[in-house]
């Protein structure tokens, strides 16, 4: 009788063992992830704002809109204030809440104590051979400066009842904590500009006072300057 052997196994231990160290490497590449993602999410954290004093994000604010009124060619100068909204010129500040996405940015609180100042101005009778080269002229001196232009539109004819479809240009840097927005409308010759600083702590607010927080009172505790034409 021949003798007959039986075949070897591979080694079990082996194996598992391969298999032990291949889950903690994708474990590791997965708790490497996860922290990417935290550190992400958590880079704008509330705790991270600056503590800035009104007078300070609007000179910022009201700098932007300086600067862009002087490359749009504007040759007027706008004081403080204003009439109506959509009909006279106006030079104004305001500031508005800022929210806290929370750690995966499904939140939507406001931040106690935290204001985003935001400098607008508008000019009327506004024709278009002013608006027209000036908006151009802003977009490539934007563009060249940084800013990441979110949305450029030129009007023109096709709007409703053939009237010219409104003109506008919106920018951002630094991930969109400042913005910049500007629209001509062409059948009010109206011409309007936003610039938006970003969020800051109030330095005269004390985090535990009691007190409610109201990002009106810092706009309120300022006053833009006069808008001045500039050199192109």
């Amino acid at each position: 009788m021949s003798e007959q052997t039986a075949p070897t196994a591979p080694p079990a231990a082996s194996g598992a063992r391969a298999l032990g160290l291949g889950c903690l490497g994708c474990a590791g590449l997965v708790f490497v992830a996860v922290v990417a993602l935290l550190i992400r999410l958590t880079w704008d954290s509330p705790r991270d704002l600056p503590r800035a004093a009104p007078e300070e994000m609007a000179d910022r604010a009201v700098r932007h809109s300086q600067e862009a009124y002087g490359v749009l060619g504007f040759t007027r100068t706008v004081p403080p204030g204003g009439g109506r909204i959509g009909v006279d010129a106006r030079n104004s500040l305001d500031a508005g809440y800022c929210y806290d996405g929370g750690l995966l940015g499904l939140e939507d609180k406001t931040i106690d104590g935290a204001y985003r100042m935001s400098h607008d101005w508008a000019l009327d009778e506004v024709p278009a051979s002013q608006a027209v080269p000036g908006l151009r002229r802003l977009h490539r001196r934007l563009e060249e400066d940084g800013w990441e232009v979110s949305s450029y539109r030129e009007g023109g004819k096709g709007g409703k009842g053939g009237r010219d479809t409104d003109w506008s240009l919106y920018v951002q840097r630094d991930g969109g904590t400042e913005r910049m927005s500007f629209t001509w409308f062409p059948d009010r010759q109206y011409f309007t500009g936003d610039a938006t600083a970003p969020c800051a702590y109030d330095s005269g607010w004390t985090d535990g006072s009691g007190d409610t927080y109201f990002p009106s009172d810092a706009a309120r505790s300022v006053t833009p300057p006069v808008l001045r034409p500039g050199r192109l």
